[in-house]
């Protein structure tokens, strides 16, 4: 029965029906050309046929589950596959439109402690003959980047292959490896040593930041204006996703000198500029974005062998200024890539251990959301949450199935009732919006807005 790092249990103690905290995707597949009209029911039994399923995703908190369950894992032996991987459809006349109001109702439910904290929905029924398959994990156990990774490795880059195994059938490259073999004692002293070198090495890092702040007053400090996306959030969800080619942002980036993530940003700061003005609610002040990091990316986040490390949370953060007080799309652009230069610039020769700290003390914020009246009466930290996973830079499939979308679906929070998740695949970036269905009303306007404010940024940058 291993021990769950404070990193994972601390999503299973926040949780509550307000606040599921899984992490999802919605994939589209379109069927290879020898499938038939069963192809759907198939793929449900093939997702059902394995008993080899994963360390990973055997885990469920330990009984009883709200006491040891937040501080200790345990793993079934059997699988009951009838409730994990489930077979649905979606009505007439099945546009994408029916299937993201599916979609946002799976992913407002909990998950069950007492199984494997996942599950997986084949969906059959859109008319232009795609195959839509949502899957959900609980964030305890993988965070976007480790999800996305899995996903990825369960496809292949082959159009004729057909040995792909669903994710959960795949064995991840993860710590797991060091369990198998038994505890390193010798490898706890000298990880221990590194905790207390990166800690120590925090006093005069932190000195070292303050001075900065001080001296330029150019870094975009944790504290946004109140905003309605900033308030506390019920339990049910409403979920929009769309897909943009992505030289179309790299050709911005390109004339502007700035970054895809930059652009990706301006898009985000017009969409939600023109949102909250059609709502009488764009605050005066310039609202801000927190962009996770993925520390798993960093070359010392790799073990020696190349391997990643699979599952658990390894995410740190900066925060953005977008700059929705600029009228103008340039503007907004050149300001959101100063913001981004000088936070991406405190965080360069920090350790990932210290990035960790730092970025904690930016969020600690979140962790009074649930003391009653908190989130009403105070600043949050940021406004939103925009998240970049990277992804697949070729055509996948899946059993000769090739991926046509794929949409992360992500957490809100009390304060935090938008989360905006986007994944590179090939030619595409596919962006999911996740909002509470009662504080963001009419989400799915912010996919035109998105368009919008591309198109403005193409205009200016052309």
């Amino acid at each position: 029965m291993p021990f769950m790092p404070p990193t994972d249990s601390m999503f299973l103690l926040a949780e509550s029906r307000e606040h599921p905290m899984h992490v999802g995707g919605l994939q589209l597949f379109v069927p290879p050309e020898d499938a038939g009209p069963q192809y759907a029911r198939e793929m449900v039994e093939a997702f059902r046929q394995s008993s080899d399923v994963s360390d990973l995703f055997r885990r469920r908190p330990a009984e009883p589950v709200n006491l040891l369950g937040t501080t200790w894992w345990s793993s079934d032996e059997t699988i009951d596959y009838d409730y994990h991987v489930r077979h649905s459809a979606i009505p007439h006349p099945g546009r994408i439109r029916e299937l993201l109001q599916l979609t946002s109702r799976w992913h407002g439910s909990l998950l069950d402690r007492h199984r494997p904290l996942w599950e997986c929905h084949v969906v059959e029924g859109l008319q232009d003959g795609r195959v839509a398959v949502y899957t959900k994990v609980h964030h305890s156990m993988v965070d976007g980047v480790a999800a996305i990774r899995l996903m990825q490795r369960s496809l292949s880059k082959d159009p004729e292959a057909r040995d792909c195994l669903p994710p959960w059938l795949v064995q991840p490259r993860s710590r797991s490896v060091a369990m198998r073999r038994g505890l390193d004692p010798w490898g706890i002293v000298r990880s221990g040593a590194d905790v207390v070198g990166d800690v120590a090495g925090l006093v005069p890092t932190g000195l070292k930041i303050a001075r900065q702040v001080v001296r330029d007053h150019d870094i975009t400090l944790p504290r946004a204006p109140k905003s309605i996306l900033n308030g506390p959030v019920g339990g049910a969800r409403r979920f929009a996703a769309q897909s943009w080619r992505i030289d179309r942002i790299q050709q911005v980036a390109k004339s502007s000198e700035t970054t895809l993530n930059d652009v990706v940003l301006a898009m985000v700061s017009g969409a939600l500029r023109q949102y909250l003005l059609e709502q009488n609610a764009l605050p005066d002040e310039p609202m801000t974005a927190m962009v996770p990091i993925s520390l798993a990316l960093r070359a010392d986040a790799v073990g020696p062998d190349g391997a990643d490390r699979g599952g658990g949370n390894q995410v740190g953060a900066i925060v953005v200024s977008l700059a929705t007080n600029r009228a103008h799309g340039a503007t907004r652009l050149e300001e959101i890539s100063y913001s981004a230069k000088q936070a991406k610039k405190i965080m360069g020769d920090l350790t990932p251990t210290q990035i960790l700290a730092l970025s904690a003390v930016q969020m600690a914020p979140l962790a009074l959301n649930p003391v009653p009246g908190f989130v009403r009466y105070t600043r949050p930290p940021f406004n939103v949450i925009v998240s970049n996973v990277p992804g697949p830079k070729e055509d996948m499939y899946f059993n000769g199935a090739r991926l046509d979308g794929m949409y992360p679906v992500s957490i809100v929070l009390d304060g935090q009732a938008l989360n905006i998740t986007l994944t590179s695949r090939k030619d595409h970036i596919d962006i999911g919006l996740i909002g509470c269905r009662r504080s963001i009303p009419h989400l799915q306007r912010l996919l035109q807005h998105l368009e919008d404010s591309l198109v403005e940024l193409e205009e200016s940058w052309g």
